[in-house]
């Protein structure tokens, strides 16, 4: 098969059975995988930085995250990969790190030679490919046995941000920063991965030499989302309808918009600005769970990807009885969508992005009746206020996360106007075009604005009178007006 080490012949009933008696590693085997990486953190804690000074001062290793497929619990029988990730005291912000890290990976290297003798392990040094980029790693292979594959160990010094000894430093610290892959490789301790053999990119190399293939993580988050969605993170699932699900996932890989907030959420103004914005790129997208600025969607050759897919799905191992059994995976979560109107409380539910508009309008009608048109708008924070159409879903809108939408009922000939304070807030309101200022002024006023007199609004920069009528200005439907405080 392209993506998965299970053959194309093996039936879909049976696919359980095949991964435990050929895919899942050996108990004596994975111990000893298990004793190997124990080691070597305990030589990295103990023995690594011990009497010496880097960067002219003692080291600490603050802490150690494991991941790879060893941490993620992906290990398949006789192959596995293990990633420790080394918090140091030597390095005291991204830049540092950034600076520095070079010469610490050459350092680790050098003491990993000499005291490679008390591991009990043959372990080779890993040459690095000739290129300009400052190395992330250190990588090198740890021999168990003779007649055993090598296990790869990659090894990432890295700037504990999240610590509590960094000043405070919060989520918003991440934007901006270079990809904290360091992070990444954390989450897998923490989001477990419960289809054990996500597909893997890799194998089609050879097949497309010169594409640029999705990394190995994006399918492996794929699959986790895939998981979590599927079956609501049961750990009790049929493998041929994740499978499926998966592979059906990447065929429609042009709607793909994901994302976690385990390590940033929306409650930070310039992370949620942020984040939004990578939402509404070209999708798919898939946001690292660690590090908003790496987006594992972009800029590769997914459509090959979905290809191959398509071919999976004809194999023997995919052919569920019953199809329609397969898993349910949307290619974006649902958005948690705040519905206010003037003089109500405000309605949260849950909304599918890709669900036409019309069919929240009824939900909308359903909750609180209209007896006139329902008009719906929302505003990106420094944007301008937006109607959205019937015909169209959020996603269009490029909304895949919270929102706030105005409803406000109109009656023809009735037109919806914009007013926009001097804090980039805007607020919608019915009007008959044969209205003056002034009524639009006391409707500003009703609504708990500015009063009446101390109203100063404008549209295309001239300074709108009293006694006009919206239709005189030729105020149309859905135009902004500007709103200041007469000082």
């Amino acid at each position: 098969m392209a993506f998965f080490e299970v053959p194309s012949y093996t039936p879909a009933d049976t696919l359980s059975v095949f991964v435990e008696q050929n895919l899942q590693p050996d108990p004596d085997w994975k111990e000893e995988v298990k004793d190997a990486w124990q080691r070597i953190e305990r030589f990295f804690r103990e023995r690594c930085f011990r009497d010496e000074l880097v960067l002219d001062q003692e080291v600490r290793v603050l802490k150690v995250v494991k991941g790879g497929s060893s941490g993620k619990g992906t290990t398949l029988n006789y192959s596995s990969d293990v990633d420790l990730v080394l918090f140091l005291s030597c390095f005291s912000s991204f830049q540092d790190q950034a600076d520095h890290r070079e010469f610490v990976i050459n350092f680790i290297k050098k003491r990993l030679t000499k005291y490679s003798r008390s591991l009990a392990y043959s372990i080779t040094m890993v040459p690095r490919k000739e290129t300009t980029r400052v190395p992330r790693s250190l990588s090198f292979q740890v021999q168990l046995r003779k007649n055993s594959k090598a296990i790869g160990v990659d090894v990432l010094p890295a700037y504990d941000a999240l610590s509590k000894d960094n000043n405070g430093l919060g989520p918003e610290k991440l934007v901006g920063a270079s990809h904290i892959y360091f992070l990444s490789l954390s989450l897998s301790l923490s989001l477990s991965l419960c289809l054990p053999f996500p597909p893997n990119p890799q194998k089609l190399k050879p097949k497309y030499r010169n594409a640029a293939l999705p990394p190995k993580y994006a399918l492996e988050l794929l699959t986790i989302y895939a998981w979590e969605i599927g079956t609501n993170q049961s750990d009790n699932f049929s493998l041929d309808e994740g499978y499926r699900a998966v592979m059906e996932l990447l065929i429609n890989y042009q709607n793909i918009c994901i994302y976690w907030t385990k390590y940033y959420d929306f409650q930070n103004e310039t992370v949620r600005i942020y984040v939004k914005q990578r939402l509404k790129e070209r999708r798919p997208v898939i946001l690292d769970p660690a590090d908003p600025t790496n987006n594992l969607g972009s800029k590769k050759r997914w459509d090959l990807v979905a290809r191959e897919a398509v071919r999976e799905l004809e194999q023997a191992c995919f052919r569920t009885e019953d199809p329609n059994q397969a898993w349910y995976i949307q290619p974006a979560r649902d958005v948690q969508v705040t519905v206010k109107k003037s003089g109500e409380e405000a309605w949260t539910f849950s909304v599918n992005p890709y669900s036409p508009i019309w069919k929240m309008k009824i939900e909308i009608r359903r909750i609180w009746g209209f007896d006139g048109q329902q008009r719906l708008s929302f505003q990106e924070p420094g944007g301008e206020r937006q109607m959205l159409s019937s015909r169209k879903t959020l996603a269009d809108y490029g909304i895949f996360s919270k929102v706030n939408i105005r409803v406000l009922e109109t009656f023809p000939p009735e037109i919806q106007v914009f007013v926009k304070d001097s804090k980039g807030h805007s607020k919608p309101f019915a009007i008959h075009p044969e209205n003056s200022i002034r009524d639009l002024k006391e409707k500003i006023e009703e609504a708990g604005g500015l009063s009446v007199v101390d109203q100063i609004l404008k549209f295309q920069s001239r300074t709108l009178r009293n006694h006009r009528s919206l239709s005189d200005l030729q105020i149309k439907d859905c135009d902004t007006i500007l709103l200041t405080r007469r000082t």
